[in-house]
């Protein structure tokens, strides 16, 4: 526990984890919109090499200077992590790149079953970020914390729009009220299949999609601060706003023991 009490501390108090400066336009626009430029300063994009150009595959979370949290089956290229991004279809110069030093994937992760749970990994950047206006860490909450079924929580990411609709180039938030776990599991929702370390949110016209992977799901805290209390996992088969399939996350506080081992031992 002291372990983990550090990690906590250190980012909230040392970073002022959770506290953008520019606000974001808390709308309830159920079906994504633009976010407010910088608004969410925490969002990243995982960019792997495609012939001569990077191209963007998954979001991420900063949480330190030098880390990054993901979703483990979002590994397996080569990845750049862009910082203090908006628009991936021109340079807007204050965005910051950061090569990866080493990248950290959760021990029981199974990448041929994502259903299966543990989708979390860490990324270590080469050097650390440099904390300003458009760039600061969110907050991770506290070991076992469950967010309240209806939280008015937000998914970010720059991922499709649809289910085979184009991908966005300006970041995308979309409001996703959490659904608890015992209204998820049912038979006609995701069923008994669904782990308690995820956590599902939105449903309907109402969910993350592809190219969202690896995201936070953006919690407002009772302190005012925003919590990274889900990463995106995958949606259902059926497509991104299937009714009754929420999107699903790895819940985060399931995993904080683990992403404080990962930051102190590597």
């Amino acid at each position: 526990m002291m372990k983990v009490a550090f990690v906590l501390l250190f980012a909230a108090y040392a970073y002022g984890c959770g506290t953008p400066s520019y606000q974001p336009l808390m709308s309830r626009v159920v079906n994504g919109e633009d976010a407010r430029p910088n608004s969410w300063p925490w969002q990243v994009s995982l960019q792997y090499l495609k012939g001569s150009r990077y191209s963007h595959n998954c979001g991420g979370t900063l949480l330190t200077p030098n880390w990054v949290l993901t979703a483990a089956h979002c590994i397996g290229h080569t990845y750049r992590v862009v910082l203090g991004k908006h628009d991936l279809t021109k340079e807007e110069g204050y965005e910051q790149i950061r090569s990866v030093e080493k990248i950290v994937v959760h021990p029981k992760w199974d990448e041929t079953c994502v259903g299966c749970g543990n989708d979390i990994a860490m990324i270590k950047l080469a050097s650390p970020a440099e904390l300003n206006d458009k760039v600061k860490p969110s907050c991770v909450p506290q070991s076992g914390e469950i967010a309240s079924h209806n939280d008015p929580c937000y998914v970010t990411g720059w991922g499709r729009i649809s289910t085979h609709g184009p991908p966005a180039s300006q970041l995308q938030q979309a409001l996703l009220p959490v659904v608890g776990h015992d209204i998820c599991s049912r038979r006609d929702w995701w069923g008994r299949g669904l782990k308690t370390t995820m956590i599902c949110a939105g449903g309907d016209i109402r969910s993350g999609c592809f190219g969202d992977s690896g995201g936070p799901l953006n919690c407002k805290g009772a302190d005012g601060k925003w919590y990274v209390q889900g990463v995106t996992s995958f949606v259902s088969g059926l497509g991104c706003n299937a009714i009754k399939k929420p999107t699903v996350f790895t819940r985060t506080s399931s995993f904080t023991d683990w992403i404080a081992d990962a930051m102190l031992q590597n």
